[in-house]
């Protein structure tokens, strides 16, 4: 079963995002989602095996340029997550396709999202869910 995540969902979905964003607490993602959520341009998407939550996705509205997009807003996939027990089972087909639906009852034509240049599997995933690689960047930085 997957159902849209609100805002008293939260805990559930960063018990979930920290075990892919490894570099955040429980809290910090909990208080960024309850933001993200009341901004209202976004949705959350968890699935669940019986009561338990194994998987989520959260999607956006992007009206910045995003890369190899022609329209805005543009739907973005921004992490989709679901527990290693239970991966290769079309889970995450079915939250991107969830997202994938939200993103048109919002009016959007385009469909987006983005991985690191060394995540494989993320890479993987979204050329078999249909993506299309657009362009690849090396970001920099240097302190001024």
């Amino acid at each position: 079963m997957i159902k849209k995540a609100g805002i008293n969902d939260v805990e559930k979905l960063a018990g979930l995002a920290v075990l892919m964003w490894k570099n955040h607490t429980v809290q910090e993602l909990a208080d960024e989602f309850s933001e993200i959520i009341n901004q209202g341009n976004a949705q959350f998407f968890l699935k669940y095996d019986k009561d338990m939550p194994i998987g989520f996705a959260q999607c956006q509205l992007r009206y910045d340029y995003v890369e190899g997009t022609h329209n805005s807003p543009v739907g973005y996939l921004e992490g989709i997550f679901v527990k290693e027990e239970y991966r290769h089972k079309g889970y995450a087909k079915e939250l991107l396709s969830e997202c994938e639906k939200w993103a048109k009852e919002k009016g959007c034509k385009e469909f987006a999202s983005d991985c690191e240049l060394e995540n494989v599997n993320s890479l993987k995933f979204h050329m078999a869910m249909g993506f299309h690689e657009a362009n690849r960047i090396i970001c920099f930085t240097k302190e001024l």
